[in-house]
């Protein structure tokens, strides 16, 4: 009970809430894990500056700075921040044509791209809006990350065959491949092919076993020991090392430069806190644990504030290096700050054997990052269990590829927002009515089934809104006049409504005069407090009369009885025997 209060406690301080309680016990699991992490995360961080275009030093600067500030100012305490395929794409398209990638100008967008990002978490901290992460449906994340996938991948083909490459956009860079393919450095190739090898096959054995740094530095040592350049194998060169320069992003701003750069921030804040959010919900609720995602905004906006301050690029919580750190038995942020020690280290004593490894490695390991994100397991199963829906994640991998990443952002939320609206608009309603044996039941509107001779109780299993409100007149205009015998009472069930737009109000008005024009008593029941105060606002209550709500659908039925007289088998003794809607 102490442990679980200290927990409580913990949650409410505004810092070190992925950290706190610390268990004794989990300590040294916490920085194994940690250990294991840097291994794993160093080379494929430094993978990711081929995707943004950045100096490779600076895919470690992303596990410095931001990942310290997110471990001591996030919720979660199994997330970890870091270098992001999805956002390093959106960097790259967004910002190509403004600068010469690797440049001093294109690292300081890339570092006034993390502050604006940081910004729009900000600004979604102090309104409390964590909840929009729900807005992106699991369908066009799948769809997104696909499409990023295959353009992650195609871009690296030329690197790992050591062509010139060339060209914007999947196409392009594609075209410019084949183009040159008789340009290929076989020695660059096959480096490339076995970093592959080394890395499928060691995840084959185990997925603990660091198949990525082992390629690596047997890269290293290959290229120093036999000197590759010899060969016509690019090397990466000089690699500084030594704490990177903090300050603001020396770029020349203007409102012409923040206009072009807000879609794109805009664009990569969308993918940070969807992509965050899941992840950090995902490991909360399998560990039962509190998670405060406006809180975890913050955590986030602290560590791209480091981020732009460091001279490295956007950051985002990174769903594999989560796992990798659960897989190596970490359960909080001190797993992820034993991996910014590992890397301070690495960043003052051990960047000048990088300056021998060649461009290939980090193409083969970026095009094995691209493959994995290309869910094609993912898009299986939308397709067999919902198929309108894999076209909806196909289409967004085709904007992706075909036209750019933070185009399909936006497509993205636009097509989520179509299957919400779509999940709205087609309701399965029902009509209920006694069972002798059960109580009551649900049956399909087709049924035409009446609760009693001229009785019709329509349940809608929905929020009444604009998109559904024809749907709904419609149907209760066809039951009302199909109905055999002719309705005196109809009445909707609203257990399932929880709002009621101003659209749905006015169908709701129109219908109670068509069903007024037929003879017909419009009734309600189960009407929530929350839709009756809007009803009471909209003057639907006026308009139908206070005597117009009950309580239960028994409730409408016995009323209906005792007014109408009809003689049929009272339905007290069924409301009594009831247990419940089948």
């Amino acid at each position: 009970m102490a442990h679980a209060a200290a927990k409580q406690r913990s949650c409410r301080f505004p810092l070190f809430q992925g950290i706190l309680p610390i268990d004794g016990t989990q300590v040294p699991a916490d920085i194994i894990a940690g250990i294991t992490l840097a291994a794993l995360a160093i080379p494929e961080v430094m993978g990711y500056t081929k995707i943004s275009g950045t100096p490779v030093i600076t895919g470690l600067y992303t596990i410095l700075i931001p990942m310290t500030l997110y471990a001591l100012f996030g919720s979660s305490r199994h997330l970890v921040v870091g270098a992001d395929s999805a956002t390093a794409a959106i960097l790259a398209s967004g910002i190509a044509g403004m600068a010469e990638p690797g440049s001093g100008e294109w690292l300081a967008l890339a570092g006034l791209l993390a502050f604006m990002a940081a910004g729009f978490l900000f600004i979604a901290r102090i309104a409390r809006l964590g909840f929009l992460s729900d807005f992106l449906s699991r369908t066009v994340l799948v769809g997104f990350l696909s499409g990023v996938g295959i353009q992650v991948a195609t871009g690296e083909i030329s690197g790992m065959l050591d062509l010139p490459g060339g060209g914007h956009g999947t196409i392009h860079k594609l075209a410019a491949t084949l183009r040159q393919i008789e340009q290929t450095n076989l020695t660059s190739l096959t480096v490339a092919v076995s970093v592959l090898v080394v890395i499928i096959g060691s995840r084959k054995i185990s997925k603990k076993i660091p198949g990525a740094l082992i390629a690596v530095i047997c890269a290293i040592t290959a290229s120093w020991a036999l000197n590759l350049e010899r060969y016509g194998v690019h090397v990466l060169g000089h690699v500084p090392g030594g704490l990177p320069k903090t300050g603001l992003p020396e770029a020349a701003i203007d409102m012409g430069l923040i206009e072009r750069l807000v879609p794109i921030a805009f664009a990569m804040f969308v993918v940070i806190l969807a992509q965050s959010a899941a992840t950090s919900q995902a490991y909360a609720a399998r560990y039962n644990e509190r998670f405060d995602a406006n809180m975890d905004l913050m955590g986030l906006c602290l560590a791209n504030i480091g981020a732009g301050l460091s001279g490295t690029f956007v950051v985002n919580g990174s769903p594999t290096k989560t796992q990798m750190v659960e897989s190596a038995g970490g359960h909080s942020q001190l797993a992820q700050l034993t991996t910014s020690v590992i890397v301070l280290m690495v960043l003052l004593f051990f960047t000048a054997p990088l300056a021998y490894m060649p461009g290939a490695v980090l193409s083969a390991v970026v095009f094995l990052i691209g493959v994995e994100l290309v869910d094609i397991k993912g898009l299986l199963k939308i397709y067999a269990e919902r198929p309108w829906e894999f076209w909806v994640a196909l289409i967004t991998a085709a904007v992706v590829v075909f036209v750019g990443v933070e185009q399909s952002i936006l497509l993205a939320i636009v097509l989520s927002l179509v299957v919400h609206t779509r999940h709205g608009y087609f309701v399965t309603n029902m009509l209920i009515g006694p069972d002798k044996t059960q109580g009551w039941r649900q049956r399909p509107v087709g049924t035409r089934e009446q609760a009693l001779p001229g009785l019709m109780i329509y349940r809608f299993m929905h929020s009444m809104y604009y998109a559904n409100s024809q749907v709904l007149g419609k149907e209760i205009d066809e039951l009302a006049r199909s109905a055999d015998p002719p309705l005196s009472w109809f009445c909707i069930d609203a257990a399932a409504v929880d709002d009621v737009d101003f659209t749905a109000a006015e169908t709701l008005r129109a219908i109670h005069g068509t069903l007024a024009g037929l003879g017909i008593r419009l009734v309600l029941c189960e009407v929530i407090d929350n839709v009756r105060w809007e009803f009471d606002r909209s003057r639907l209550t006026d308009l139908f009369g206070e005597d117009a709500f009950f309580e239960t659908p028994v409730a409408v039925a016995i009323a209906y009885e005792q007014r109408n007289a009809t003689g049929t088998e009272s339905l007290l003794v069924i409301g009594s025997q009831q247990g419940g809607i089948s």
